[in-house]
């Protein structure tokens, strides 16, 4: 069997990730300061222990001295200090014990790269400093003159005296940067498991009659954000960041598409009134969905898919265990969890290796407190037991969403369909492999979905997934006013005069699910911040939270990639919301397949202005967007297997009997 050029695409689009072996190529990583704080700018960014040599034993001893403080605040606190922190050391001619050099060779050694030469020249009156890092390595960090700012850094071999890394830029605070195997999803990037999950992922949907068919090309943009990852874990920040965009487009305006309302279906005789002349559909006829036409292709059976997802939900929760790290963001989840349940403030004080790790809304510490209950935690940043377990919670949930979903607009087989593509869709491995909780504002989102009929439901869910990661409160505004103007809204008389004689009724009716959802979505909220405001005054919330998420800078997007583009960044911005506001005031389909449309337009619009993006970020809409593309088509339903009988298969008209 040939190939078909779309699929042929799909494998070169796949062909990109980095396997997890694979290292930057001016660099060979340390996992485990990888692991330990990926999202974190580098420990050194608000250390000063490299000064001018008049002053360089007073600064050494300032700041062991602060060293000393900090651990002794994080052991009565029950947190240890990180380990891997650098220690300084003043210039020597000999080397420290257990060493082999010294501290005046390694600063020679990084004096002399050119990298180095040109950073340093760029910011005159910059000095540098040697450090200690474990396991046998050295650090040179290169300061501005005022000692505020790393503009360099180098890890030197101990042994060898090899250069193992340089850095400049962005990429000297944001660690996350510099490419670390591992560092997120472990092997969950390698080529070996990565591939064969996106060929997973495309073929059950693949038709061989249809080589060019729009479905095909809508799930190769899904998985060319591979593209960008495979930079991304190369370190080749100024590919990856751009690259993400794109898909982010192309997804965007295929779920404005999918969201406008369909023209409805007439015949000519009914389009015709009296005299012959056309009638004007009305909007809530427009907004009306018409049946889906061409059904659903499925190269492999459902049943054989359904016996997919039961192997590829064993197969990610054994990678979970055994193989998966726990990033920031999951030992943030742990944290909040912990102070929760022992009384503590809920923002602010968090440990120094986790500092911002309370710029999450309470809903996602709340989430994490049963499982830190039954797991425990060391207060230290371990293997985390409670924050895999959650990951593993939060994708299970989802995949039951997601197929409770599915069945509910077109059946067993359109559930079956969308729970086996979140269990091959790599992205969503990823992120549960990072034991992340970005796959609770999935899950979250899906919930609000799939209890759309009833407006308290719709609206106590909307704020619980807006108090997760804020984002979703974007969704307000469309999930309000979801069927409100679906429906008729006026009927013509015989006399030709407009009357409405249920009308009242229905605005009514309107009203009441209006005020229903919003009384729902502040008493469900103001119930999930309780926790918080316990401890914390508003302004404190405000401040560790969205005040510091706009206030933070990150190379993780074109807008804090490239200076200047301020003024473009604040027009995507409003688009956003005139683009969410709109949805909620004009006829869209009105079904699930149409609100999960116009709820992954909205999330993407808001992810195409933010300035941290990541792709942890794609299982918020990966499964509206799925529904959206799948769900519009029909379901194949089997053919009666059983033989009509002899009286049915006569050719001549049924007789009605009547014994009376």
């Amino acid at each position: 069997m040939r190939a078909s050029p779309a699929l042929i695409v799909c494998l070169i689009a796949c062909a990109l990730p980095a396997a997890a072996g694979a290292s930057p190529p001016t660099s060979t990583a340390q996992p485990a300061v990888a692991f330990r704080g990926p999202l974190r700018p580098s420990p050194l960014a608000g250390v000063r222990g490299a000064f001018p040599p008049s002053t360089q034993t007073a600064a050494s001893h300032a700041a062991r001295a602060s060293a000393g403080a900090s651990t002794s605040a994080a052991s009565a606190s029950g947190q240890s200090a990180n380990p891997e922190a650098p220690i300084p050391v003043a210039p020597s001619n000999k080397p420290p014990a257990g060493r082999k050099l010294s501290p005046n060779q390694v600063l020679a050694i990084a004096a002399a790269l050119p990298k180095m030469r040109a950073v340093r020249a760029k910011y005159p009156g910059s000095y540098g400093g040697a450090y200690l890092k474990l396991p046998l390595h050295w650090q040179v960090s290169y300061f501005s003159r005022d000692g505020k700012k790393e503009i360099g850094q180098v890890i030197i071999d101990d042994f060898s005296g090899r250069v193992l890394e340089q850095w400049t830029g962005f990429q000297v605070a944001w660690t996350m940067a510099r490419g670390y195997p591992g560092a997120f999803g472990r092997h969950a990037t390698a080529l070996y498991l990565w591939l064969p999950l996106c060929v997973l992922f495309i073929v059950p949907f693949f038709n061989f009659r249809r080589p060019f068919s729009l479905l095909h090309l809508d799930l190769l943009v899904l998985l060319s954000f591979s593209v960008s990852l495979a930079f991304f874990n190369h370190a080749h920040i100024f590919a990856s960041v751009p690259l993400a965009y794109p898909p982010l487009v192309y997804l965007l305006a295929r779920m404005l598409t999918l969201a406008r309302p369909f023209a409805p279906r007439r015949s000519t005789a009914a389009a015709r009134g009296a005299g012959g002349q056309a009638l004007q559909p009305s909007p809530a006829a427009e907004a009306t969905p018409r049946p889906p036409g061409r059904s659903l292709y499925l190269l492999v059976p459902a049943p054989w898919l359904a016996l997919g997802v039961v192997f590829l939900i064993g197969f990610r929760i054994t990678l979970n265990v055994t193989d998966s790290n726990v990033i920031d963001v999951g030992y943030a989840g742990v944290i909040g969890a912990q102070r929760l349940v022992h009384g503590k403030p809920l923002y602010g004080g968090y440990p120094s290796d986790n500092e911002h790790g309370d710029t999450y809304g309470p809903v996602n510490y709340e989430v994490y407190a049963p499982f830190e209950q039954i797991f425990g935690w060391s207060g230290t940043w371990d293997d985390l037991p409670a924050a895999h377990a959650a990951a593993i919670a939060f994708d299970l949930l989802a995949v039951a969403l997601i197929f409770l979903l599915g069945r509910r607009v077109r059946g067993p087989t359109l559930g079956i369909a969308l729970a086996y593509a979140w269990v091959s869709y790599p992205f969503t491995l990823y992120a549960l492999e990072s034991n992340a909780n970005d796959s609770l504002v999935a899950v979250l989102v899906l919930a609000t979905l799939l209890l759309a009929a009833s407006a308290p439901a719709r609206g106590a869910f909307a704020a619980l997934a807006g108090l997760t990661k804020f984002a979703p409160l974007a969704l307000a505004p469309l999930l309000a006013t979801h069927r409100l103007w679906s429906g008729p809204s006026r009927e013509a008389s015989g006399s030709g005069q407009a009357s409405d004689p249920g009308g009242r009724r229905r605005r009514s009716r309107r009203a009441y699910a209006l005020a229903a959802f919003v009384a729902a979505f502040l008493v469900a909220g103001a119930l999930a911040s309780i926790p918080a405001l316990r401890g914390d005054s508003l302004h404190t919330i405000y401040e560790r939270t969205i005040a510091y998420q706009a206030d933070r800078g990150s190379p993780f997007s074109v807008w804090g990639l490239y200076g200047g583009l301020g003024g473009w960044q604040q027009a995507v911005q409003i688009a956003a919301v005139v683009l969410a506001l709109s949805l909620a005031l004009v006829p869209r389909r009105a079904d699930l397949v149409g609100l999960a449309a116009a709820c992954a337009a909205v999330i993407i619009a808001v992810q195409l202005g933010i300035d941290h993006w990541f792709y942890l970020y794609i299982p918020w809409f990966f499964g509206l967007v799925m529904l959206a593309l799948l769900g519009r088509f029909s379901v194949p339903t089997r053919p009666a297997t059983v033989a009509a009988s002899s009286p049915a298969r006569s050719s001549r008209p049924a007789v009605a009997v009547s014994s009376g």
